[in-house]
């Protein structure tokens, strides 16, 4: 069997992959903790595409997964956090060579969602999720960004393996 790559073979893992992500990022609106876990199983996509396609084709493929998200996902939080934070697979090889690559990383993170988060509340104005952020308190928002941080530093660690598997595995 021929394992060559062709452009062919790409486009067509690509829209699959694609296609399984928007499916994903549909399923958000089945259990509220989706909403976080839709995004990070389309990062983890993501990451197949970078590895198998490589950085030009996945940065296409992140592009279309968010704006078809973005229309399609009856889940705007999870639409929105994947296309505020969801290109993290194609630019983390970049950081992990860096000295404080941890600092870094969180100070994206972080800034991705200050920045997502402000977008939602204040330019779309998306009174149900205000409504859910006065209902939590501001305790309550801290240990959701907290668990936030715990839970993306865990996907980090897990983009990491999978790299490293794949690489193992040529």
């Amino acid at each position: 069997m021929n394992k060559k790559k062709t452009p062919a073979g790409q486009m067509a893992l690509g829209g699959v992959l694609g296609a399984l992500a928007v499916v994903i990022m549909s399923l958000g609106t089945l259990i509220p903790v989706m909403t976080y876990v839709c995004p990070m199983a389309c990062a983890l996509l993501l990451e197949v595409v970078r590895l198998t396609c490589g950085q030009r084709v996945a940065w296409a493929w992140y592009g279309a997964v968010a704006i078809l998200g973005l229309l399609l996902s009856p889940d705007k939080e999870a639409a929105a956090l994947y296309a505020f934070i969801g290109y993290y697979p194609i630019v983390k090889p970049k950081m992990d060579g860096k000295k404080l690559s941890w600092l870094y990383k969180g100070v994206l993170f972080n800034g991705c969602i200050v920045l997502m988060y402000f977008f939602l509340l204040r330019i779309l104005g998306m009174e149900a999720l205000t409504e859910e952020f006065r209902e939590m308190g501001g305790i309550m928002l801290a240990v959701l960004l907290l668990l936030g941080n715990v839970t993306f530093f865990l996907l980090d660690r897990l983009l990491s393996k999978l790299g490293q598997k794949w690489k193992g595995k040529r």
